[in-house]
């Protein structure tokens, strides 16, 4: 096995987007959280009332000797609608933002391409954040991790 690569990012309502990538063959594991704020260690309630600047999101733990980071940023771009600004279905607000939280610049730039290809097949240009700084993600509280797993899978618009 070849050393486990993250990849992290915002696409809407989290709990929809953490068991599609927990699902994809070569991903180990897969959190939901927040990052993006200036607030140390939010919680839901406080990233909810926009206060906060972050966006909820998933940190995935990959094998690149068996899913590229191309392959999840594809993915990333076909699991939401990135041409729509600070929501996702009826779910509004900055903290459903779409975002890339690269990891390095070989995974900017490999973002950048999926988003070209998914702004042509979409006919329309997306509108997702770019991230290259480092941030740190904040782990969401625990029952909202696997929440689709635990509570079912009608309870997001993802």
């Amino acid at each position: 096995m070849s050393a486990l690569e993250k990849a992290t990012f915002a696409a809407g309502c989290f709990w929809g987007v953490e068991i599609d990538f927990r699902n994809t063959p070569g991903v180990k594991d897969a959190q939901v959280g927040y990052i993006g704020g200036h607030t140390e260690n939010p919680s839901y309630a406080d990233v909810c009332s926009g206060s906060t600047g972050h966006a909820e999101a998933v940190e995935i733990t990959f094998d690149p000797a068996e899913v590229s980071y191309d392959h999840l940023a594809d993915t990333f771009f076909r699991l939401h609608d990135p041409t729509q600004v600070n929501r996702q279905g009826p779910d509004i607000g900055t903290q459903y933002r779409s975002a890339v939280f690269a990891h390095s610049p070989e995974q900017e730039q490999a973002a950048r391409d999926a988003a070209a290809r998914a702004a042509e097949r979409l006919g329309r240009p997306v509108a997702t954040e770019f991230v290259t700084r480092d941030e740190t993600f904040w782990p969401a509280e625990e029952y909202h991790q696997q929440y689709l797993v635990k509570n079912g899978r009608a309870t997001c618009a993802i």
